[in-house]
């Protein structure tokens, strides 16, 4: 039996573990069109009678028979297939280490639905040069902080008092948000927000899903205006990495502890240093460098790859 290694207060230190050796396939609660029929098909590909569900026609497990026989891009095309156009996420991924102790997650256009950022150029009508920026910026094609600098030149002398009329009027959070923080924090887990946008955002947001902590830039200001600029340095890629480090060296955790959730460019690094990273609604070139993506599910998909039941849900 494989073994996992002990904490060293280094998260590039892994576990020993076997490939992928399970399948989970996921729909949105919105539309559960995941069926019997569904899940037998994809059993006998593998020749597995093993499938347990998560959620009524939302969530399944199915074991694969000989794990040694697949490759993990080979798995999910073959279940593509069979699944044809059905808006079904499928995850492969190791059953050893699916249950998580920590989470660290993105903002803007994950935790909740909007770019902040974006929101407050709308107002102050320099959406459309922002949004170029922010796009450019979380598909990789521009380096983060740059772009951060550039889009707040944009923003420079808008009212301070914009931030609280965007976070009452503009942003919405994603469905399942508050049902995965809950139930992982009733399970023990820490959960850190972890953000290239605002504090002014972020402490809203954090507080009102129930996150333990949040990090986030800060914006400056002038006379109750915006100065153009947030504090250095500026919290970008590199950042969100080395929080999700310094977390695991105060909790004793190791990679493998991790799942990281995220949508832009610059939430690859903790994607990729989590023992699980997840892209959540990505952008293209995102996506396709992650692990795991969830096209079509919500925020309660992290909860389904970690093995929990609708019936655990904290509520």
């Amino acid at each position: 039996m494989p073994t996992q290694s002990t904490h060293t207060g280094d998260t590039n230190t892994i576990s020993s573990v076997r490939g992928p050796d399970l399948i989970t396939l996921i729909a949105n609660p919105e539309n559960p069109v995941l069926s019997d029929e569904v899940v037998s098909n994809v059993c006998k590909l593998f020749r597995s009678g093993d499938a347990i569900w998560l959620g009524e026609n939302t969530a399944c497990d199915i074991s694969i028979g000989d794990p040694a026989a697949f490759q993990s891009d080979e798995l999910e095309k073959l279940i593509r297939l069979e699944l044809k156009n059905l808006p079904i996420d499928i995850v492969v991924h190791q059953s050893q280490t699916r249950r998580k102790k920590a989470l660290i997650a993105d903002m803007d256009s994950t935790m909740i639905e909007q770019e902040c950022i974006d929101e407050l150029a709308d107002m102050a009508g320099t959406l459309d040069q922002v949004a170029e920026i922010t796009k450019r910026a979380m598909n990789g094609e521009i380096e983060f902080e740059s772009s951060l600098r550039q889009r707040m030149a944009l923003l420079q002398d808008l009212d301070i008092a914009i931030i609280d009329r965007v976070m009452t009027e503009r942003i919405t959070y994603t469905p399942g948000g508050s049902v995965l923080i809950s139930t992982m924090k009733d399970n023990n887990a820490w959960c850190a927000l972890v953000s290239g946008g605002f504090t002014a955002f972020t402490s809203k947001v954090a507080s009102h899903l129930g996150f333990d902590e949040h990090h986030a830039n800060v914006l400056l200001e002038n006379n109750g205006r915006l100065a153009g600029r947030v504090a250095e340095p500026i919290l970008g890629r590199q950042a969100k990495v080395d929080r999700l480090n310094e977390i695991a060296a105060t909790h004793k955790l190791n990679k493998d502890d991790f799942m990281a959730v995220g949508d832009g460019a610059n939430d690859l690094g903790m994607l990729n240093a989590a023992g699980t990273g997840v892209a959540l609604h990505a952008k293209p070139t995102v996506a396709e460098q992650a692990d795991i993506r969830i096209d079509h599910s919500d925020l309660t998909a992290l909860l389904y790859i970690q093995g929990y039941k609708f019936s655990e849900f904290s509520r």
